[in-house]
């Protein structure tokens, strides 16, 4: 167990950047999730596998061409390519580590889970039989090892988060049909964890749509989902459209996601989004 353990910490001397809520100082959160944790793991090895495929159909595309230039002798085009070949290459060796390391994490993390399981229900079996000084040290002991267990899958959760990239969400506007009108202003409000976005926009005399923002970047959390809230302004008053929440698994991808929301219950407002991760 403790050699489990400072194996754990030494492959993870990390120093805790200011931008990754699960790493700050008196914000680890002391209740590691590992099934929300597996799912997000799985999401982001499946998108770092598609760019890693998508950068070798580039390199083994850039190779052809600098073959056939080498022969045709075009020598600054030829340098170009050779430019060209020479980046994709280094960034594919930068998406190999970047899998690697995850799978390092995730791996780590499992081991932690299943020795805090394990404990755990040697803990329960001692709780049940009868109460002897050599139970009730057993009983300290496995405490301390199901904290120990719980205290360091937090700080892989917290190492693993820096690895998720980030969301540039784009706003693509409102779609209502009859319930949008020319003159109607709105609000939508979007925050992931600590991180906030709040805008607004105006159904403009054409039925085009003007907002005072159209991107911002979020960092992705491993606990946290998005939850958009859109009202409509009224004068002084303000009425509540709705309230929803969205799931970032999806949204690792290489391919920017269109996001569609139902803001109303019967669907009747619906908010629209373009992730790129």
């Amino acid at each position: 167990k403790s050699l489990s353990r400072s194996s754990v910490r030494s492959r993870m001397s990390l120093k805790p950047p200011k931008a990754y809520n699960s790493l700050q100082k008196g914000a680890l959160i002391w209740d590691p999730k590992p099934l929300q944790v597996k799912k997000i793991f799985e999401a982001l090895k499946k998108g770092l596998n598609e760019y890693l495929e998508a950068h070798q159909a580039e390199l083994d595309y850039l190779s052809g061409r600098h073959k056939d230039t080498k022969r045709n002798s075009r020598l600054a085009f030829y340098y170009d390519l050779d430019k060209q070949i020479r980046s994709v290459e280094r960034y594919i060796r930068k998406l190999e580590f970047h899998i690697s390391k995850v799978e390092e994490l995730y791996e780590a993390y499992c081991i932690q889970c299943r020795l805090r399981d394990g404990a755990t229900n040697m803990k329960q079996a001692f709780s049940l039989s009868p109460a002897t000084k050599a139970s009730r040290e057993s009983l300290v002991e496995l405490y301390r090892n199901v904290q120990e267990c719980t205290e360091d899958m937090c700080f892989i959760e917290g190492a693993l988060e820096v690895h998720l990239g980030e969301f540039h969400v784009k706003m693509k506007g409102l779609v209502g049909f009859a319930r949008l009108c020319p003159g109607d202003q709105y609000e939508v409000f979007v925050r992931l964890g600590r991180q906030k976005w709040r805008l607004k926009g105006k159904i403009e005399t054409d039925d085009s749509q003007t907002w005072d923002e159209e991107e911002k970047i979020f960092i992705p959390n491993l606990h946290e989902k998005f939850e958009i809230k859109v009202t409509e302004l009224r004068g002084l008053a303000t009425v509540l459209v709705g309230v929803v929440t969205c799931d970032s698994i999806s949204f690792f991808s290489t391919k920017p996601q269109a996001i569609v929301v139902d803001i109303t219950e019967l669907g009747t407002i619906k908010l629209r989004l373009e992730v790129l991760w």
